[in-house]
């Protein structure tokens, strides 16, 4: 069986006056636990930020 790998992705907004340690916990957790990685993250000048975490999904692909 070969395995082929997929990506999962979530995305979060984190409103301005989230301080950057709130922020930091929170990403964290999400790594730690759910096995999550930082995709992207975007600040925008209104202090508010825009993060899009993704983790491997692997399926099995079932070969003859």
């Amino acid at each position: 069986m070969a395995a082929m790998a997929e990506w999962e992705y979530q995305h979060l907004y984190l409103p301005r006056g989230t301080s950057r340690g709130a922020a930091r916990r929170l990403l964290t957790e999400h790594a730690e636990y759910g096995h999550w990685e930082l995709a992207r993250l975007r600040l925008f000048a209104d202090g508010s930020r825009r993060v899009v975490l993704r983790r491997k999904v692997i399926k099995v692909v079932r070969t003859a």
